[in-house]
């Protein structure tokens, strides 16, 4: 059986009665992964229950100015979607203010970035699809320093993840820097 349109992708699932199979995740579940510096990361969807469609990661950025340095993914695509506060992301073109309610669709290989300058706390949905295990990208982050630039690189590509200093990685950018020099709002 397929559908009358070709603009679906191929069936994944082909028994004639539907199952029970959802996940639910309350409101008020505590994060899965919080950073000492006071981010979180809620993991709602990974590629082990989606079965690799996609990821998707509630990220709380605490005020601290910071962020990542410009870079890209080889095998996935990333999205991000703005529930609270304000980020500043990267195109590949332009830095731009994100707020609420404001995406960016990254294809893969497609140059971006992302961090807060604002000052306040910031929370936004990041998608990526096919589904990677991000998990351990964002658990390893905190030991990026404590590693040798071999082992540091061979991180990131684990991960794929580009940067234009591969032995620096996601840190080489000054977000303080980016903040004072950003003389006003791009909104």
């Amino acid at each position: 059986m397929s559908f009358l349109a070709d603009d679906y992708p191929e069936i994944r699932y082909d028994r004639e009665e539907g199952e029970v199979n959802a996940t639910f995740r309350p409101a008020g579940t505590p994060p899965d992964l919080t950073m000492p510096g006071g981010g979180e990361y809620h993991y709602l969807s990974t590629r082990l229950t989606t079965d690799g469609l996609f990821g998707l990661y509630q990220t709380r950025m605490g005020p601290a100015v910071g962020g990542t340095s410009v870079h890209f993914h080889k095998t996935m695509s990333e999205a991000f979607y703005v529930l609270a506060g304000e980020i500043h992301v990267f195109d590949g073109e332009r830095w731009m203010d994100a707020g609420k309610g404001d995406y960016l669709y990254v294809p893969p290989g497609g140059l971006h970035s992302f961090g807060n300058v604002s000052g306040e706390p910031a929370e936004f949905l990041m998608l990526f699809a096919p589904g990677a295990a991000r998990e351990g990208y964002f658990e390893g982050l905190g030991t990026l320093g404590t590693m040798t630039e071999q082992e540091r690189t061979r991180f990131l590509v684990r991960h794929d993840s580009w940067f234009a200093d591969m032995v620096k990685g996601p840190g080489t950018d000054s977000w303080e820097d980016r903040a004072a020099a950003r003389a006003f709002k791009t909104r």
